[in-house]
């Protein structure tokens, strides 16, 4: 099935829809056009526990495959930090504790959300 998707920003906002309806927290953007090679986006959210981790993540891929974007995911079965590459997106997803650790927002020059900062 070929995606309906016709650009990297028509994916990311796929992928916020997913993350919002799944109640992912502290959803932050980080667009790496001009940046980066290895992808447009960058999304970084958090889910309370591993299992919701687990399921946000699982969540990402099967949406994506039923639109026919390929994507891979890692970091399951631990749940502390699992990430959905979907090519021009990629999504972390983490327990609060382990995004404050890795601090991605950090190395990119994005302000940290108020909820994930408090870990620090």
């Amino acid at each position: 099935m070929a995606s309906t998707l016709e650009s990297s920003l028509d994916l990311k906002e796929f992928a916020l829809k997913i993350l919002d309806d799944k109640k992912a927290e502290q959803v932050v953007t980080i667009d790496l056009k001009g940046k980066s090679s290895i992808a447009d986006y960058l999304l970084i959210a958090t889910g309370n526990s591993g299992r919701q981790v687990g399921a946000l993540a699982e969540n990402l891929h099967r949406e994506f495959k039923g639109i026919g974007i390929q994507s891979r995911v890692e970091g399951i079965p631990q749940c502390d930090w699992v990430i959905v590459d979907a090519g021009d997106i990629i999504v972390h997803v983490f327990r609060p504790e382990v995004r404050s650790f890795y601090n991605l927002e950090k190395m990119w020059g994005v302000e940290v959300p108020v909820a994930a900062a408090k870990f620090e």
